[in-house]
């Protein structure tokens, strides 16, 4: 393995430059591009990114800004809120509907399920996934 002092500096905050579908998840993690990622996970235009989000309940604006910050590249944003539902804060589908981006917030799997499919169809998507210890 090698030591945080010689990884490359998006290898160290955990960042993949491409978007990519996923493979699997579960075990508190995905499976993505052959590569294996431990945590919450942002899939972006812009590449895969580790997200330090856990819960449904730490779903905010600020964790949402790095998906904000690129709308304009986004059709449709699924938040994967973790095993089951939850309620998603009024004020994160406002500011996106306001870009004009769909959020979808449904339970992990379901996100996953349909932010492949749209990502294979070469669609402007993005997911937001909290991550499960098991996929159901």
């Amino acid at each position: 393995m090698v030591p945080p002092s010689e990884m490359a500096d998006d290898e160290v905050r955990g960042h993949y430059p491409y978007q990519a579908s996923i493979d699997a998840y579960g075990n508190g993690g995905f499976r993505f591009a052959g590569m294996s990622h431990r945590g919450s996970l942002l899939c972006l235009p812009s590449g895969m990114d580790a997200w330090p989000v856990a819960t449904p309940g730490e779903v905010t604006l600020a964790a949402l800004a790095p998906v904000l910050a690129l709308a304009d590249d986004i059709d449709v944003l699924f938040i994967g809120l973790g095993a089951d539902m939850a309620a998603l804060d009024p004020a994160i589908r406002a500011a996106f509907q306001e870009r004009k981006v769909i959020v979808e917030a449904v339970a992990t799997r379901s996100a996953v399920s349909t932010y492949n499919i749209l990502f294979a169809e070469k669609r402007p998507v993005a997911a937001a996934l909290i991550a499960v210890e098991r996929n159901r």
